[in-house]
């Protein structure tokens, strides 16, 4: 599995553990909902920059979504 696969996983994950849809992640992380859609999808390579800020707004450590 490749870092992007790894990183929608995770990210999808744990939004959904926390019941959040795609647009309440994207208002806590100041991003689009399209944008955090295209990250699951695999069709965005983001920043280490929205990473972080995705990390944030899931409130899990930035190596949580890498792993």
């Amino acid at each position: 599995m490749d870092v992007r696969e790894r990183l929608a996983a995770n990210m999808k994950r744990l939004r959904k553990e926390r019941g959040w849809s795609q647009e309440a992640l994207a208002d806590e992380a100041g991003l689009d909902r399209t944008y955090i859609s295209g990250i699951e999808r695999r069709v965005k390579n983001p920043t280490i920059t929205v990473i972080e800020r995705v990390a944030a707004a899931l409130r899990c450590r930035l190596g949580e979504l890498l792993d």
